[in-house]
């Protein structure tokens, strides 16, 4: 068996973006580790939340665990970096702040893991940060130098189709005449000229589903995730997306793990 390690830039992260990939891996044997660079402290938080005494860091990191265990991780860990907010936000350039780290030392923090755990594949964000997120770019140019460092022998960005989410995103509003976020100019994702690998997950969306719902903290039942009938889920969420470092575009792979039994 194989041993799957994902990085992502905050709790909730690793749910979203690749939860039925880490649910299939862990449901075929292989292991699966979660590495998450930052605690989330600048997430919004529903008033009246945390417990006396208790901070966000506390609670992100609790509902982390929580979501690892539907996704069946073996191993978390948090590299111990602070959340950098959005792209200009002062926090950018904070003490501790990720996108404010050195590569090299976030990168060789990675690559330990990535050699104690003789990691196959590993999987970070795209080039853009999947939407321009700082931290999510900060853990696409730290992912890739983790790689070399550690050798590690399949490297995947995750990201997603954009041509086909923007109709899906419109076909959802118009069938159900939810309010979207506005994606008139954003660039997430990937053209899907670009895109290498797709993954069928279909399957493990109720687990997905289940992994976003502890984060609670971020993903309310509210929220235009969780509320979202049953049907347009599985079709937003049933997909993931990857391109694989080294290898031309074009889908080519629809399992990360495909000959690591």
């Amino acid at each position: 068996m194989a041993t799957f390690v994902t990085f992502q830039a905050h709790p909730d992260d690793e749910s979203i973006t690749v939860g039925g990939v880490m649910r299939k891996a862990a449901d075929e044997g292989h292991r699966v580790v979660l590495v998450v660079a930052t605690g989330g402290e600048l997430g919004e938080i529903p008033e009246g939340l945390l417990a006396e005494g208790e901070t966000l860091v506390q609670r992100r990191a609790a509902e982390t665990r929580a979501a690892a265990d539907i996704l069946g991780v073996k191993r978390l860990e948090f590299l111990g970096y602070h959340d950098s907010g959005m792209m200009g936000w002062e926090q950018n350039s904070a003490p501790g702040a990720f996108w404010n780290a050195s590569i090299e030392e976030a990168a060789q923090k990675l690559a330990a893991i990535l050699v104690e755990e003789q990691a196959d594949v590993i999987t970070f964000d795209d080039d853009n940060g999947g939407y321009g997120h700082p931290d999510h770019i900060q853990v696409h140019r730290v992912g890739r130098r983790a790689a070399e460092i550690a050798g590690t022998p399949r490297v995947y960005q995750h990201t997603s189709n954009r041509d086909e989410a923007y109709e899906r995103w419109r076909r959802y509003a118009e069938e159900t005449g939810a309010e979207i976020p506005d994606f008139e100019g954003a660039e997430f994702g990937k053209p899907a000229a670009e895109l290498t690998a797709r993954v069928d997950v279909s399957a493990y969306t109720d687990a997905k589903r289940e992994a976003m719902r502890a984060h609670v903290s971020q993903i309310p039942e509210e929220s235009w995730f969780l509320s979202m009938p049953e049907k347009h889920f599985a079709a937003a969420f049933g997909t993931e997306w990857f391109i694989r470092e080294g290898h031309g575009p074009g889908i080519t792979e629809t399992d990360l793990l495909a000959g690591l039994d």
